[in-house]
């Protein structure tokens, strides 16, 4: 905090670390933790160091630019990312020993060309749609990749570490017909003479709820980071503790008349004399401008107060009437964080927004400073 931030992400590493844990303790087998998207917006090295901390056996990205960076952050452990672009040079990811997610048997070549002219065996895992239509190879190229990956993987050119897929979370028979898809994805790579150390299939919502899914790993995101997947269950509810109390703070203070306009349009107007709060994160911290006359509150001297006035891009004010005589600049904000601490829970604004708590976290705009925070803070 080169000049003393005004907006922070503070990430308790000890959240993360209790709720990967938990997660071993579910499924007893290997668990995988997504950080891309900068770590859910978590930070993406403070969230990977903490998840291996946790007992993580591999952290994942959706790109190679991602994992690279968490390898110049310091994250030695296995990384797996399976998005990559018609352009991609694989040969980075074979230099710094990242394992490749491999859709198509064009990105299989390339990454066995760049091993090649590496002299080393790279690692991949084969990914295959077994329903999502997304990422992933669909069953009609299956024959041809297995075959392929088979013989690089005989040659040491390619070493096929696993194979897995994603699932829709279309209802439990959807899932299930996923589940014998990916069951015959397995099959026929082991026809082929390769049998996978790592099986796949199940991210956030399967792990807690579908213990029939989750194969020799399952691959978490959301709940890492202590959010509910789960439409029904809390956090709490869950045994997770949120990792992200989003903070800012006063920079002004000032008693209004009644009557008083507040911020752009005037579609707030203060019906009595009251006092309103200065706070410095907009739209461009990640904070949704569509909030505005939702009900939205933040949580100010321990108690909550509206949000009122439309979001600025740099700005937000507050109705603290009732505290004013209590309230001084630099008091702290907290937007949202773990309710069971009495902060606002992160779904509210999801709920307001319409969308999900994924969303919210991962918009956390740059100028936020992901700070992390001890066991202390959990």
């Amino acid at each position: 905090m080169r000049t003393g931030s005004m907006r922070v992400a503070e990430i308790s590493t000890a959240a993360i670390r209790h709720n990967v844990g938990h997660i071993r303790e579910l499924t007893g087998g290997v668990v995988i933790v997504v950080v891309k998207a900068n770590g859910y917006g978590h930070g993406a090295a403070i969230a990977a160091q903490a998840a291996i901390e946790g007992g993580a056996d591999m952290v994942a990205t959706a790109d190679l630019e991602e994992a690279l960076a968490l390898r110049e952050a310091g994250i030695a452990g296995p990384i797996l990312c399976w998005l990559h672009g018609a352009r991609v040079d694989f040969a980075p990811a074979v230099a710094e020993d990242i394992e490749i997610g491999v859709s198509n048997l064009a990105q299989l070549e390339k990454l066995a060309a760049a091993a090649q002219r590496a002299g080393k065996t790279a690692v991949a895992q084969l990914k295959v749609d077994t329903g999502l239509s997304r990422n992933g190879a669909c069953r009609s190229e299956w024959d041809v990749l297995f075959t392929r990956a088979a013989e690089l993987h005989r040659a040491g050119i390619v070493h096929v570490r696993g194979i897995f897929s994603h699932l829709a979370n279309a209802g439990d028979q959807g899932d299930r017909a996923q589940a014998a898809e990916f069951d015959a994805a397995i099959a026929l790579l082991q026809e082929k003479g390769v049998d996978p150390e790592l099986t796949h299939l199940a991210a956030s919502a399967a792990t807690l709820k579908s213990p029939h899914l989750h194969y020799s790993a399952v691959r978490v995101g959301v709940v890492a980071y202590g959010l509910s997947p789960l439409a029904d269950k809390t956090s709490a509810q869950l045994g997770l503790i949120p990792a992200m109390t989003l903070r800012s703070e006063i920079v002004a203070l000032r008693g209004v008349p009644a009557g008083t306009g507040v911020s752009y349009g005037f579609n707030h107007v203060c019906e009595t004399a009251t006092t309103l709060a200065l706070v410095p994160m907009g739209y461009a911290d990640g904070m949704p401008r569509a909030l505005n006359g939702s009900g939205a509150w933040v949580s100010i001297a321990g108690e909550p107060r509206p949000i009122v006035g439309r979001i600025g891009m740099d700005q937000f004010i507050v109705d603290v009437g009732p505290l004013a005589g209590r309230l001084s600049l630099g008091d702290e904000v907290v937007l949202f964080g773990d309710p069971e601490r009495g902060f606002p829970a992160v779904e509210i604004w999801a709920g307001l927004m319409r969308t999900i708590n994924y969303e919210i976290i991962a918009s956390i705009g740059p100028r936020v400073l992901r700070l992390a925070a001890g066991a202390d803070a959990a």
